[in-house]
């Protein structure tokens, strides 16, 4: 006696294709929670009031990076996007987040870094007066070094840049 035969296989896996072919429509994951109206965004002018010259240009880079690996909206140009977000870095700060002794004394040195970043930002609908979500965000990273500090620095301002932008990225998307 044969559990499943051709027919019984063909059926089901009709079934089956069908089912998957015409679920109910519901989107799990980028879109789920986004405005309906605005599909598309744009990176504005990233202004930089800090003495890190190298700031508002990689938040503005990682700003991008952040809306395409969210992917509830598109990245378009300013002239063709639904919304446009508007950023200030307002503090970068480097401290000491770990020290060591190597000398069983009472000197210590630096073993970890952190750098931290703040930024505004305002998200403006093109012919609104009012921003649709502004606010405050923040990110931070450590890092460590062995010769030259600055290269773990910026992948370190990088990092703590898309932390921030990944914020910025999910009060757009879910903060309606």
């Amino acid at each position: 006696m044969k559990c499943f035969d051709k027919n019984c296989l063909l059926t089901v896996f009709c079934v089956l294709t069908m089912f998957f072919l015409c679920s109910c429509g519901y989107n799990i994951g980028a879109r789920g929670m986004a405005h309906p109206q605005l599909k598309t965004i744009a990176v504005g002018e990233v202004q930089n009031n800090t003495i890190e010259p190298l700031a508002a240009g990689i938040l503005r880079m990682q700003l991008a990076e952040a809306v395409q690996r969210d992917g509830a909206m598109k990245l378009k140009h300013i002239g063709e996007s639904d919304c446009i977000v508007y950023a200030k870095v307002t503090n970068v700060t480097t401290a000491t987040s770990r020290t060591v002794s190597y000398d069983n004394q009472r000197t210590y040195y630096p073993a970890e870094f952190s750098v931290s970043v703040t930024v505004e930002y305002k998200i403006i609908v093109p012919g609104r007066g009012t921003p649709v979500s502004q606010g405050t965000a923040a990110g931070s990273a450590n890092y460590t070094y062995l010769g030259d500090p600055n290269p773990s620095r910026i992948s370190a301002l990088k990092q703590a840049c898309y932390r921030a932008s990944e914020s910025i990225v999910q009060s757009v998307t879910e903060g309606f």
